[in-house]
């Protein structure tokens, strides 16, 4: 009986070894305390969707769950996610949102796409060679300012220089795709301060080649819209946006095109002034509302809680776009474009008086407010573009599909 009770406890210590040594592997894999996925919420239902390879639209913690592909840069991994693409067949094959324009980005601009060698006209579909990808080493830093914007101080915390773009031609094609690199080198990844992953990034799992990522709430001719964001061509817009800052992209073609077809640009317009708060309605808007209640100080991860719930009860910056994938308008759909040219909306202090700084919902409502003297570019100069691209793709309405503006495009506002 001893001996086999001592076999058994050898066994026993056996087997619990090989669990030990089986869960520090995965701890090890895993990165410690780097989540291959975000925990699963409600979520969105897929017929929602204009990114439709998205795998889910997660609603309690604000994030998408998109499919991961991986490629190279002088040896080096680089991870990387496709959006949108400017060829309609290769759009409806790969599930990606139909953005046209895209072909016009190297128009006078040619750094504003990168070249990458693969053996497959479909990216994603065979390895992919890059020309360059961003530097998520960086520490994102804001101090907000006293009334949240402008911030006291800030600092990106990933930036790209040189030959990155998120927008990428395959060698020997004119097709544009958009897609951006969200994290670089192998597991593990750090997903809690960014050190190697995109602000936006709560997980990868590059088992399930999956990446969770948080989107944006904002609006599109009066509808409520989920957006992605990844890249923005000034630094302070890229630390609120909690993306990557590539000031190349501020030379793509062209400024106030958003109506233009031979521009790669649409318009989208964000509040400097609105309301802040979150019980607010029509909900609170713009960039002082997102610093003070969307915690924007802080990093977004799985680990701060506070964050993804100042989030999802509405503390994104709520910016509009002025077309949408779903719009019943071909050419306005053929208008979308996932390079956002921004305009920065500011109230007049009459306006402020009058308290019409409330969230606005749809371009041309802003437009005609701007052409009746309401809101301005900062510092009262007439509306226009404020020269910052914002690399923002459609990814789902919650509610109904924006298909139609609110009001008439006013005559010569941009």
């Amino acid at each position: 009986m001893r001996k086999q009770a001592r076999m058994l406890l050898v066994i026993a210590m056996l087997v619990l070894g090989a669990l030990s040594a089986n869960s520090l592997l995965a701890v090890a894999q895993s990165g410690g305390d780097s989540p291959a996925r975000a925990p699963d919420g409600k979520k969105l239902d897929k017929d929602k969707l204009t990114l439709r390879s998205a795998q889910s639209v997660d609603l309690t913690r604000n994030f998408a769950r998109l499919p991961l592909h991986r490629g190279t840069l002088n040896g080096e991994t680089v991870w990387f996610v496709i959006t949108d693409v400017s060829d309609e067949s290769i759009a409806k094959r790969l599930r990606l949102n139909f953005a046209p324009r895209l072909r016009n980005i190297t128009r006078g601009c040619p750094n504003c796409a990168q070249v990458v060698k693969t053996s497959n006209k479909l990216l994603g579909r065979a390895p992919v060679e890059f020309q360059g990808a961003p530097n998520f080493a960086p520490t994102r830093a804001l101090k907000a300012g006293v009334r949240g914007f402008p911030p006291t101080t800030f600092r990106p915390g990933a930036e790209a220089y040189g030959a990155y773009s998120p927008f990428v031609m395959v060698q020997g094609s004119g097709v544009v795709f958009n897609a951006p690199i969200i994290a670089t080198g192998d597991a593990p990844f750090d997903v809690t301060r960014h050190t190697n992953t995109h602000d936006r990034v709560l997980a990868i799992d590059p088992e399930r080649m999956t990446a969770d990522v948080l989107f944006v709430e904002g609006f599109a001719n009066g509808e409520p819209i989920l957006y992605l964001s990844f890249e923005a061509s000034d630094a302070l817009t890229a630390t609120i946006e909690r993306v990557t800052f590539v000031p190349a992209l501020a030379l793509s073609p062209t400024p106030n095109g958003g109506r233009l077809q031979n521009s790669a640009r649409a318009a989208i317009f964000a509040t400097i002034n609105g309301r802040v708060g979150t019980r607010s309605s029509p909900p609170s808007q713009g960039e002082a509302h997102v610093i003070r209640d969307g915690l924007n100080e802080r990093d977004a991860n799985l680990k701060n809680g506070p964050v993804l719930d100042a989030l999802r009860r509405g503390g994104d910056a709520h910016n509009v776009f002025d077309v949408f994938p779903t719009n019943d308008s071909a050419r306005d759909r053929r208008l979308y474009s996932p390079l956002w040219d921004l305009q920065l909306v500011e109230f007049t202090p009459a306006a402020l008086a009058r308290g019409l700084n409330n969230a606005k919902t749809d371009a041309n409502v802003i437009r005609r407010l701007a052409a009746r003297g309401r809101v301005t570019s900062p510092g009262g100069t007439p509306l226009r573009s404020a020269g910052i691209i914002i690399n923002c793709p459609a990814l789902a309405f919650p509610a109904r599909p924006p298909r139609v503006p609110q009001a008439p495009l006013p005559e010569n506002q941009p």
